[in-house]
């Protein structure tokens, strides 16, 4: 059987102040219809229903995903009790499916990702999942062609193309500086990395037993103890206790044979306030705007507000401006990293309240 595994715990510091602690950004629609989570979820039909889909989030944002997913059975969302990256939080996941299903495919995927059309998304899962069947020790990735020097993304460089879209995987390179970014786009075998996969619950297991064992000891504990009645009390002794690292550390960086299927679909990961200027149409001075508005001699903007709040602007370039209820951003279009940081010191100043 097919499942499916969202992520779903992460902060979405970049997007402060609309994204809060309690209401990350997966769990806003960003002037959508639905959620980052919920399109996460619907793109994933007919393929895989709600009953094979398990969403893995941090303990305080259970209740809020419920409610945005009413459909999910209770023990689909998982709340982890402790930030451990995606080794730890894939493990868990891979464990619980093949513990119900041995011979499971799964699909590993963010949920704070714009993805369109879903007919090319679902047409690239089928691909891999074909690739998965046709030898059950692949790890499939999937990897965006990149139409910028993108400093922001983890990138896969391929090497031999198998057949049309399908390549071997050389190396994952972590994040480049302008100048080694520029050099990827130029070179035609780089792509983004989407940090979504496809594989055999068990391939996976088999994986990082063989690099980290430590985290599977810990991982087969919680999953030995899933039917007990102090479940919770072991899944947080256990979870807390293993070290967190990334799967691609973790795995993808050291395993053979992996995969990877070219992305026919458009991709985005959401990852900060200039997002929005390649989701939403901009107007005649490359401003995007979504709130009241006056602005003169303004240009390259991101204008956002989620109240009826006018916000009026004059002589202005390049600057992001997002006004909530109770905190109002500005800032250069250009740093936005430094708003991740602003989120730190507004923890270390005593405006947790804002967070």
């Amino acid at each position: 059987m097919l499942h499916a595994v969202i992520m779903a715990g992460g902060a979405g510091t970049r997007f402060w102040p609309l994204s809060r602690i309690a209401l990350p950004k997966q769990l806003l629609s960003f002037g959508r219809e639905h959620t980052l989570l919920q399109e996460a979820v619907n793109r994933l039909a007919p393929a895989i229903s709600s009953e094979r889909i398990s969403v893995i989030t941090n303990q305080r944002l259970v209740e809020s995903i419920q409610q945005q997913l009413p459909q999910f059975r209770a023990n689909a969302i998982i709340g982890e009790p402790a930030k451990k990256d995606t080794a730890p939080c894939i493990a868990l996941a891979a464990a619980l499916i093949a513990a119900e299903d041995d011979d499971a495919t799964m699909i590993v995927m963010p949920s704070d990702h714009i993805i369109q059309p879903v007919e090319a998304f679902q047409h690239a899962l089928s691909t891999a999942v074909e690739l998965v069947k046709e030898n059950p020790t692949r790890l499939i990735t999937f990897g965006v062609t990149p139409d910028r020097p993108a400093e922001t993304y983890g990138y896969i460089q391929t090497a031999n193309e198998l057949s049309t879209g399908i390549f071997e995987v050389q190396q994952f390179k972590e994040k480049p500086v302008a100048e080694v970014a520029h050099q990827y786009l130029q070179d035609g075998r780089y792509f983004w990395n989407s940090g979504i996969f496809v594989w055999r619950a068990q391939t996976i297991l088999n994986a990082l037993s063989a690099t980290r064992p430590d985290i599977l000891e810990h991982i087969n504990k919680i999953v030995e103890s899933r039917h007990q009645h102090n479940f919770q009390e072991i899944f947080t002794r256990e979870f807390t206790a293993i070290k967190g690292i990334s799967i691609d550390y973790a795995v993808m960086e050291h395993y053979k044979p992996v995969l990877m299927v070219k992305a026919p679909f458009q991709w985005d990961d959401i990852g900060s306030w200039q997002a929005l200027s390649r989701m939403f149409p901009t107007d005649e001075n490359n401003n995007t705007i979504l709130s009241r508005h006056v602005g003169f001699k303004t240009s390259g903007s991101i204008i956002q507000s989620s109240s009826d709040h006018l916000i009026a602007t004059i002589g202005l370039k390049d600057v992001i401006i997002v006004h909530t209820d109770d905190a109002t951003l500005v800032a250069n279009k250009h740093d936005e990293e430094s708003v991740r940081r602003l989120t730190e010191i507004l923890k270390s100043s005593g405006h947790e309240v804002h967070l």
